[in-house]
């Protein structure tokens, strides 16, 4: 049993587990004979309070060691990145000889070394690289990867993060040299690794050399993004990356089919919040910008450019309509345009209400979300800016920040 963060917690069902490069706990005289889940609940229930689980912060990880007397299948896991902390998704697992690399990602709250997963550990070669979805901490170390390490073998994702994920690494260049920041990796780099990537739909049978099949399922969170289930003989797994269970306004919610697996690492970002739900969440959210502009403010929404700015953009576009408000919304990025254009493109990938109505109206073209001028920064009047990046680091959503914040009557939402 491992908890893990982002990606958050590995189970083996029923064979013996290896990890690699992660502080453990296991001891010999701990139980750890095979146990029915029930009396495994029960016995987790005594020992974690022991652990002091759960912890304050919500990266952790445990091993507890399962020894049995059945013969090894060989599955191992080597954690690089997103074990103790959330950043830098990159596991590699092996199962029964193959290796396959689940996501290659960046820590954006780095600037050094611990940027990167430490490659140097990887001891042999891989059979594949496996990424879930387009975010910068699950594909941003990919092109220094491929291009400056060297790998050089398969590299499978979904066709909408194809397509999207070079907007997301180029957006990223263009911030770090506006800051000053010199990356491991081109804008050349970037278009020389999206040429070997082998675009992959959901529930698509991929076979990589003659032992290892790889399949990917719907996980909702952002366009494009999957699950990954891979089998190797008799031994098989899933590793989920960023996955929602609640559909929401423009993404439906993760799908799976009926598995028996030997191991599961899925993340764990909320793994100890209770949040509020969607709708409460959103209700909160509109009464704030609403009362914002009503008074004469300006909302400054810093957001990255994919996944979250098109779902708020559907829901104050839907609330704009039904309030008939006439203030404006910006959007501050070419990038974001460029972006709604693919959206447009793949209504495949969206939920159910969406696809349904696309013969009636498009969900993203978007009659009250304009796009900015630099030189409307000061203009008079209320108004709605979405600008990136999205943890107000610098670029625009940084000088527009500053420029508004001393006024009392605006209004700085962060999304997350």
């Amino acid at each position: 049993f491992l908890g893990i963060n982002d990606p958050g917690f590995l189970l083996s069902r029923h064979r013996p587990l290896a990890i690699s490069n992660c502080p453990t706990t296991s001891s010999d005289d701990l139980p750890l004979q095979p146990l029915a889940a029930g009396r495994w609940l029960r016995f987790l229930g005594k020992l974690l309070p022991v652990l002091r689980w759960p912890p304050q912060a919500c990266p952790f990880l445990l091993l507890i060691e399962i020894r049995q007397s059945a013969p090894a299948m060989g599955i191992e896991c080597l954690v690089l990145g997103a074990g103790q902390e959330i950043g830098k998704s990159c596991v590699i697992v092996t199962i029964n000889g193959m290796r396959i690399m689940f996501d290659c990602g960046m820590h954006l709250g780095h600037s050094d070394e611990e940027r990167y997963p430490d490659f140097s550990l990887i001891d042999g070669s891989l059979d594949c690289v496996v990424i879930t979805h387009f975010h910068l901490d699950h594909i941003g170390a990919l092109p220094y990867f491929t291009e400056v390490v060297g790998y050089n073998g398969p590299i499978y994702m979904t066709y909408p993060t194809k397509a999207l994920a070079p907007l997301m690494l180029e957006d990223f260049l263009r911030i770090s040299v506006g800051r000053g920041v010199e990356e491991k990796f081109t804008a050349e780099d970037i278009s020389a690794c999206m040429k070997k990537v082998t675009p992959i739909d959901l529930k698509q049978n991929i076979q990589v050399g003659k032992d290892l099949q790889i399949r990917a399922y719907y996980a909702g969170h952002v366009l494009g993004a999957a699950m990954v289930y891979a089998k190797v003989g008799d031994a098989s797994m899933v590793y989920t990356g960023d996955y929602n269970m609640t559909p929401d306004r423009h993404l439906g919610a993760a799908q799976i089919d009926p598995l028996e697996l030997d191991l599961v690492i899925t993340e764990s970002t909320y793994a100890t919040t209770v949040r509020d739900s969607k709708y409460a969440s959103e209700r909160k959210f509109l009464k704030a910008v609403h009362d914002c502009v009503v008074a004469g403010g300006k909302v400054l929404i810093p957001t990255f450019a994919l996944g979250r700015a098109q779902e708020l953009f559907i829901l104050l576009e839907d609330y704009w309509e039904r309030m008939n408000l006439k203030v404006p919304i910006y959007f501050s990025s070419g990038l974001t345009k460029q972006a709604n254009i693919y959206y447009k493109t793949l209504m495949s990938w969206t939920n159910k209400k969406i696809k349904d109505t696309i013969a009636l109206q498009n969900a993203f073209n978007l009659k009250h979300v304009v796009s900015f001028d630099r030189s409307q920064i000061n203009a008079p009047g209320p108004c709605v800016l979405f600008a990136s990046p999205g943890m107000l680091s610098g670029g625009l959503s940084l000088e527009v920040f500053k420029q508004w914040a001393p006024s009392e009557v605006n209004l700085v939402m962060l999304p997350g």
